[in-house]
């Protein structure tokens, strides 16, 4: 009996200590082109953002963190914990944000582990698969694949593959998914990334937020002041708020289910400002690789084992979390291609007490390519700042500290050559920020995967040809207009991975006398006829903007579905086109996208 009752007391006591070694929960919170100066807890005063800068008091926050110059390549960044222009990612549309699919991601990591995953929000790194969330260590998706969304108010939104309605701002929606994922997932171990649409534009604040911006004066001015936008600051403030509000509701959903100190809770941004704004007297603003273009919030909580209040001073970057989180939560990582990034977890442990080596971090945008150390950063076009000294970058000292300034200006060179950068033409050198433009990425985009048969081909990732055009010069939120002769054309370069039979719909509005009009959908010699049989002639949305809609931005409306038929495919590369060869209308059809489903 005695022996019996110490080992039933010994299982107890490991059964305790098992629960007590409860594998951390993880969620992770990024903004979309919130600027470093964007939060009270950064000294702004026009703002306020109680509920994220709680995650700055009651943790850790990062002195100088520093993520890339705009958001695609950040993210890619994030999840692998290598430098973006490794894993294929080297724009921000047309297939150039798609990350190369033999990478690993911290969700693989971390579904390997036995967590649940979930992503409520932006993805940016891939649409259809195997670059799809749900090929990359995801459980479930909600949200949007895509660079920026055009709608923010009753958005249609994805939801593992299929498109859904949803009532509502798309922050608060987004949210709501996350929190019930949290709830349904509350005895598990979880990791939930919500990266958040805000303040990206379009300029969409809810009414309540806007109207205790709209008539705000400015107090705090942007670096280049004669640049800023007064109503468009307002926006991003007004957006920022409703962003913290959902911080709230989330921190608070971990609080009511005695989850708060079994949660790492991580908080940052994709890239500096969308716009000049306050940025504390910092150089630059999204799509440039100066200080203020690059340099993110980074806030970590763990109650009880990161120290409320900490600082680090160390410059550390978005290359580094999928380490960290990694080393955080005792997970083994995924993969094993080299990793740029470094664990954080000894500072966050011990501070300025832990033992750091001195590093370099780069950033680049297209041609333009900068490099920060702990003290100095080199600029695009080859200048040297003190950046302790001078954190605004106004005076160059490359005369004074030839030196450093040639050994950073090797470093540069040298990265450029492993990353495959070619350096920018003279003229306008150091400018960069314009990204490599929009032409579709010739890599083929997979048809036919039987775990994800249904493949969404939208106008971004599709060529006009004729005189068909893409409704703005933003493709990610883009569709096709001007669709008048018969030469005019839609083409998807695809890859068909396995033979079939293959369902396809369109989303699409036209007018009432484009019904009738004959469509034909080619492929290497196979045919499907098809023609349009029911109108639907939707207006513009313009009311769902707070400000007039930046120039490039697409106006949205209201897409139908329909079905244009069955064809079976084989496997081959080629161009998947779609064409009218009679014209019965002003145009065809405005179309927003085209989905092709295995059977």
């Amino acid at each position: 009996m005695r022996r019996l009752l110490a080992c039933l007391t010994g299982v107890l006591v490991l059964t305790s200590a098992l629960a007590a070694a409860k594998a951390p929960n993880v969620v992770v919170l990024l903004a979309d082109d919130a600027g470093w100066g964007d939060y009270s807890f950064n000294g702004n005063r026009q703002v306020a953002t109680p509920h994220i800068d709680s995650l700055a008091r009651d943790g850790a926050h990062f002195d100088r963190f520093f993520v890339q110059p705009v958001c695609s390549p950040t993210r890619s960044e994030f999840l692998t914990g290598r430098y973006h222009r490794r894993l294929g990612v080297y724009g921000v549309s047309t297939g150039q944000e798609r990350m190369n699919p033999d990478e690993k991601t911290v969700a693989d990591s971390f579904k390997a582990a036995g967590y649940v995953t979930g992503l409520f929000g932006k993805w940016h790194n891939g649409s259809q698969w195997p670059y799809h969330p749900l090929a990359r260590g995801f459980d479930t998706f909600w949200g949007y694949t895509s660079g920026h969304w055009g709608e923010y108010f009753d958005a249609p939104l994805e939801h593992n593959g299929v498109m859904k309605p949803s009532k509502g701002y798309i922050v608060d929606v987004l949210t709501d998914k996350a929190l019930q994922f949290i709830e349904r997932n509350q005895a598990k171990p979880f990791l939930c990334y919500v990266p958040f649409t805000t303040p990206h534009s379009p300029w969409s604040a809810p009414g309540d937020d806007w109207a205790r911006f709209k008539d705000k004066p400015i107090t705090q001015t942007a670096t280049q002041a004669d640049k800023e936008k007064p109503d468009e600051t307002r926006c991003a403030l007004a957006m920022v708020e409703n962003q913290d509000r959902n911080v709230g509701r989330i921190l608070a959903k971990l609080k009511e289910l005695n989850l708060e100190n079994d949660t790492i809770v991580v908080y940052f941004s994709d890239n500096g400002p969308n716009g000049h704004r306050w940025t504390g007297g910092m150089k630059g603003t999204k799509a440039t690789t100066d200080e203020g273009g690059v340099r993110s919030p980074l806030f970590i909580r763990w109650p009880g084992k990161i120290a409320a209040g900490t600082q680090v001073k160390p410059i550390a970057g978005a290359i580094d979390l999928a380490s960290t989180l990694e080393a955080l939560a005792a997970v083994k990582r995924s993969g094993d291609k080299p990793r740029d990034g470094r664990d954080l977890s000894p500072l966050l442990r011990k501070g300025t007490d832990a033992d750091w080596a001195p590093r370099q971090i780069f950033n680049t945008w297209g041609s333009n390519v900068s490099v920060r150390t702990q003290t100095h950063r080199l600029d695009g076009a080859g200048n040297l700042f003190d950046m302790i000294a001078d954190p605004g970058q106004t005076t160059p000292i490359q005369a004074k500290q030839p030196v450093l300034a040639q050994q950073l200006a090797s470093e540069v060179a040298a990265w450029r050559k492993e990353m495959g950068i070619a350096a920018p033409a003279a003229k306008g050198k150091g400018k960069g920020g314009n990204g490599p433009g929009n032409a579709v990425d010739p890599r083929p985009i997979a048809i036919g995967y039987r775990e994800f048969p249904a493949t969404m081909l939208p106008a971004r990732d599709g060529e006009p040809r004729g005189g068909m055009r893409r409704s703005a010069a933003a493709p990610n939120s883009s569709y096709f207009v001007n669709w008048t002769k018969p030469e005019d054309a839609a083409v998807w370069n695809i890859e068909v991975v396995n033979a079939g039979t293959y369902v396809v719909t369109l989303d699409y509005a036209c007018a009432a006398d484009a019904v009738g009009t004959p469509l034909e959908l080619s492929f290497e010699g196979t045919l499907l006829k098809g023609k349009i049989t029911e109108a639907f002639d939707s207006p513009l949305k313009p009311e769902q903007d707070t400000l007039p809609r930046p120039h490039g931005e697409s106006t949205m409306r209201d897409f139908r579905t329909m079905t244009l038929g069955e064809i079976r495919l084989e496997p081959g590369k080629g161009e998947l086109k779609l064409r009218a060869p009679e014209i019965r209308g002003r145009q065809v059809m405005e179309l927003r996208r085209l989905t092709i489903t295995l059977k």
